[in-house]
């Protein structure tokens, strides 16, 4: 009995025209496929990119050398070195990312307690040479003021979780 059914399967094309009624069903919906250099997708609120020093509206760095990120990287990533100023604040005087060791886990991101370091919705920083990806602290703020519109966005929506 089994015999003589799969034969009549075989005969009357079965399984060819279950395959050209899927492909018929799928030829008029809407395409998915997005076009990438022209068209981009939409990015989560959430999403860890390209690392940016984000400066208070008055022009000033946020950062105020606690070195909380420094010391929570797993990868050991950041390198700071800080000095205080005449007005006995502390600010940064080199802070370094080495790109090519960050594991992108957003640790420095939280443990920031004045959301200075941001990673931020940059995902296109492809370089040709590994010294294009070590960042210096004018890099990380020229990055923080390109996108802090964007930046302060994805912060605010992400506000209520934290």
């Amino acid at each position: 009995m089994a015999m003589l059914d799969r034969t009549a399967r075989s005969l009357l094309l079965a399984e060819i025209i279950a395959g050209l009624w899927l492909t018929l069903k799928y030829f008029f919906k809407p395409k998915v496929t997005l076009n990438y250099p022209y068209e981009k997708g939409l990015i989560s609120p959430r999403f860890r990119g390209e690392h940016a020093l984000r400066r208070y509206p008055n022009g000033e760095e946020r950062c105020i050398a606690c070195k909380l990120c420094e010391a929570i990287c797993p990868a050991q990533a950041i390198t700071i070195e800080a000095e205080p100023r005449t007005d006995g604040s502390r600010r940064t005087t080199r802070y370094d990312i080495d790109m090519t060791k960050c594991i992108y886990c957003g640790f420095c991101q939280e443990a920031c307690p004045v959301d200075a370091i941001v990673e931020g919705p940059n995902f296109e920083f492809a370089t040709e040479t590994r010294e294009e990806l070590m960042y210096d602290k004018e890099k990380l703020l020229t990055n923080g003021d390109r996108w802090e519109s964007e930046l302060a966005a994805a912060i605010s929506a992400d506000a209520p979780y934290r």
